[in-house]
């Protein structure tokens, strides 16, 4: 049977215990967590029954992948955290991660809720420009090792996560989500990571770099393939990235934007930063 198009795959809400069997399996499948890792069905059931949202992408009754959010409260404000989202391999072209997540927008509007927040890896590069560019998040908070130790081969340098926040009514979010590309002023930005030739990070530790207005964190365009063939540079990419990070926010930074970048014919990404501005800037 041929595989299904995009337009053909069916989001909607998952609702009952068999399809969140489903999950179990995918969480092992699409992450290659150990069942130690996984969150059960009972979570599941839970957290649904309590305000969770729970949402499935299906190919023919087939689910191909699912996010999972529950309620949180936030600085006081009620919040719906992301917890997971995933998609299998053979579908990552279709486009699923975006539509989950707006599925996941709009259920939250429904109730009222108009903050969601989830973490992920700033070394991914991909997700980054998924999570900024096209979703519109900011984030003003660096988790150190966050989950602790994990079974999945994607944690090979530990668990360090941003913290972000999808503010869903903002008019960056509906400019972002318009599909207009971010106009980002970065030209006066010191640059505390850099890319070096060979792949690996050069920092800049002066005080000067952390006075100005804006700054800017590189990341290698794929770091998996650094994790390949060099877990030592890899490694120190993780304490690079972590030791700029949290003096950027400790000396009054947040994390704005990311931009594609490309020198000397060598794609890398850039996390640009901005002083003085709090999360409640962008609402």
């Amino acid at each position: 049977m041929p595989e299904a198009t995009e337009k053909e795959i069916l989001i909607r809400d998952i609702e009952d215990v068999r399809e969140m069997r489903m999950i179990e399996g995918l969480e092992k499948e699409v992450w290659g967590v150990e069942d130690l890792d996984v969150v059960p069905v009972t979570q599941l059931v839970a957290a649904r029954h309590a305000g969770g949202i729970l949402i499935g992408a299906f190919d023919r009754g087939d689910m191909i992948g699912f996010a999972y959010g529950f309620p949180g409260y936030e600085g006081g404000h009620v919040t719906i955290h992301s917890h997971m989202l995933a998609v299998k391999s053979a579908y990552r072209n279709h486009n699923l991660g975006y539509r989950l997540k707006l599925a996941q927008r709009d259920r939250a509007l429904s109730h009222g809720i108009t903050r969601m927040t989830w973490t992920f890896d700033p070394l991914q590069s991909l997700n980054a420009h998924f999570n900024f560019a096209k979703l519109g998040v900011v984030s003003g908070d660096y988790k150190l090792d966050f989950y602790g130790e994990s079974t999945s081969f994607l944690h090979r340098t530990g668990t360090d996560r941003l913290w972000v926040t999808w503010l869903l009514e903002s008019e960056r979010v509906r400019t972002r989500l318009a599909r207009q590309e971010p106009t980002v002023d970065f030209e006066s930005a010191a640059t505390l990571i850099r890319v070096d030739s060979d792949d690996s990070p050069r920092s800049n530790d002066s005080i000067e770099a952390f006075t100005g207005e804006r700054a800017l964190i590189e990341i290698p365009a794929n770091i998996v393939d650094i994790e390949h063939s060099d877990g030592e540079v890899a490694a120190l990419w993780r304490e690079a990235t972590r030791r700029a990070f949290t003096w950027a926010m400790d000396a009054g930074f947040l994390v704005e934007d990311f931009i594609r970048c490309n020198r000397n014919g060598k794609p890398f990404g850039a996390y640009v930063l901005r002083r003085g501005k709090k999360i409640e800037d962008f609402v």
